[in-house]
């Protein structure tokens, strides 16, 4: 099967509980209008750099989180070179998240990776 330059792959993704609580636990934090985000270097300065994304009860219905992730997941797909290599970033969602539209999502997403990763 031919590989998707675009793919968001396994080793692209936070999947487990502690590393999620890692990040945000050990991780910058930096906020936009819609997201919280926590970054933080991994042991590897090398490797891929990891999504994940949590969205609460608390910012709508199931359908409007999964609006959400769909739309975190495709911003960070479209846009990896945003990110450097060796980074886990986690996404929380704020209650305006679900207002978003992708090209919203796109700059607050840009606005902070410049404002982290263009020192």
């Amino acid at each position: 099967m031919p590989e998707r330059p675009e793919a968001l792959r396994k080793g692209s993704r936070l999947r487990k509980r502690r590393q999620f609580l890692a990040v945000q636990g050990e991780g910058k934090k930096l906020q936009s209008r819609s997201f919280l985000v926590f970054v933080r270097p991994q042991a590897d300065a090398a490797g891929p750099t990891r999504l994940g994304i949590t969205v609460s009860r608390k910012i709508g219905s199931a359908v409007e989180r999964n609006h959400v992730k769909r739309l975190v997941r495709e911003v960070f797909r479209r846009h990896k070179a945003l990110f450097p290599r060796g980074v886990d970033v986690v996404f929380v969602a704020k209650r305006a998240a679900p207002e978003l539209s992708y090209e919203q999502a796109r700059a607050e997403v840009e606005g902070l990776c410049e404002r982290y990763f263009q020192r």
